[in-house]
């Protein structure tokens, strides 16, 4: 692993933020090996024991030191990938075979229109847990370090008891913001979700502790069952120039390869790859590495235009018109390697990705979460049913995403002529500042 971190010209001049990434954490966060390790040393023993039989997605072959993930030798030969250099030659990619259940599962989405899957979405419930992040993300939404530890702070077991008390009956229970798996509290808050009866109960991360894998094996015993792991590259100088953090890669690889070792268990692995103009031109290239190492579901999610996306806009933030366009070339030549590409292109207007199939084209889910009021990295006037006092001390609000999102998205009147008008939740004000209306045509009924 290089011992500096790499960027690419145009990021070069970003600033480091003292309080972020390491710097947040004290020296036994810092660790992130002896944290985990701790984790799962706290609860040995717990039903996830034993390996996975040979062939089914345990592959150590291609990719490297990182394995393949499911039949041997498929995504071509990427050589010297272990060693994070160049990715290799991919010469006829293919993409890793997966086992029945896991073909069923990740197909399941029938190609009903965007629209009517957009009105059928139900509402997650989010839970804040990580006080800190030990990746350094260029485009990370929260840019208040300060501000995120003091409301994820507040999240405890009363308020874990009351989510699930007022909640129980949700699509899916997910432990975000931060970097959960720094907080020690996880599993046991995973276990008291999964003994509420919680339906599906998920975490968004980087991955990075996974990669020890009786870590991992303590968050499954507890309950959990899909994980959204981020990674924005196919190699370590793609990623860590966006994550600014040495060694970060290799260590999001490893998590992700431990947790696909436990597919053929029903667990579930999706991935979020964070769009900017860097890693724009690799949209293919990701895609089949994660592919090949297993991934379910690989989502390009279109940055939104706050936190350190807003400050950084010009050098990383690129054009709606032209993600839809590499996207759209990109899927039609995965078309005839992969009949249903699993790659879904998510929070950008409709109007921009006319020409991609519409199960590729996802959209941002619906959920809901609790923190203290006026604390936020928000800035909102709440209507009354969110402005209220709740929680099980009466001192938290209720926040949509739609409350934070009606704040900081337009429409124009020629929307309103737009087949999409009533699935779309608008265009980031902020965007709209920079590039204007132009790309945004509107599409007939």
């Amino acid at each position: 692993m290089a011992e500096e971190q790499h960027r690419d010209e145009d990021l070069a001049d970003l600033p480091t933020f003292t309080r972020d990434a390491a710097s947040a954490l004290d020296a036994e966060q810092r660790d992130i090996s002896a944290r985990a390790r701790s984790h799962a040393d706290e609860a040995p023993g717990l039903g996830f024991d034993g390996d996975v039989p040979p062939g089914q997605h345990c592959s150590h072959g291609s990719h490297g030191s990182h394995g393949s993930h499911g039949s041997h030798g498929s995504h071509g030969s990427h050589g010297s990938h272990g060693s994070h250099g160049s990715h290799g030659s991919h010469g006829s990619p293919r993409v890793a075979r997966q086992p029945r259940f896991a073909r069923e599962l990740v197909t399941a989405p029938t190609g009903d229109a965007i629209e009517g899957r957009i009105a059928a979405r139900r509402e997650r419930v989010h839970v804040l847990t990580g006080t800190v992040c030990n990746n350094n993300c260029v485009f990370c939404m929260e840019e208040d370090r300060e501000g995120r530890e003091v409301v994820n702070s507040r999240t405890d077991d009363a308020l874990i008891r009351w989510i699930l008390e007022q909640h129980g009956d949700a699509e899916e229970l997910c432990f975000t913001s931060g970097e959960p798996t720094t907080n020690p509290a996880l599993g046991r808050w995973t276990k008291m979700a999964k003994d509420a009866g919680v339906t599906r109960v998920s975490v968004m991360t980087n991955g990075r502790a996974l990669s020890y894998e009786a870590y991992t094996k303590r968050l499954l015993a507890a309950g959990m069952r899909r994980f959204y792991v981020s990674i924005h590259g196919h190699t370590a100088k793609l990623h860590e120039g966006l994550t600014r953090t040495p060694g970060s890669f290799e260590q999001t690889v490893a998590g992700i390869r431990t947790v696909a070792r436990y597919l053929p268990r029903g667990i579930e692995l999706h991935t979020s790859t964070v769009v900017t103009k860097r890693n724009l031109p690799h949209l293919a290239e990701i895609y089949r590495f994660l592919r090949g190492l297993g991934v379910q579901q690989v989502v390009f999610n279109v940055m939104q235009a706050n936190g350190r996306a807003n400050t950084h806009f010009e050098k990383i933030f690129p054009r709606y018109t032209e993600i839809a366009a590499v996207a759209r070339d990109f899927l039609a030549a995965q078309r005839a390697i992969e009949p249903r590409p699993m790659a879904f292109l998510v929070d950008i207007p409709l109007c921009t990705t006319e020409g991609i199939d519409d199960f590729n084209r996802g959209y941002v889910e619906s959920y809901v979460h609790f923190e203290p009021p006026g604390l936020g990295s928000h800035d909102l006037e709440l209507g009354p049913e969110s402005g209220a006092k709740t929680g099980p001390a009466n001192d938290l609000v209720q926040i949509r995403r739609s409350d934070l999102d009606d704040a900081a998205r337009q429409k124009r009147a020629e929307c309103a002529t737009c087949r999409y008008d009533g699935a779309c939740e608008g265009v980031w004000a902020n965007y709209v500042a920079r590039y204007g209306w132009d790309e945004m045509v509107p599409v007939p009924r």
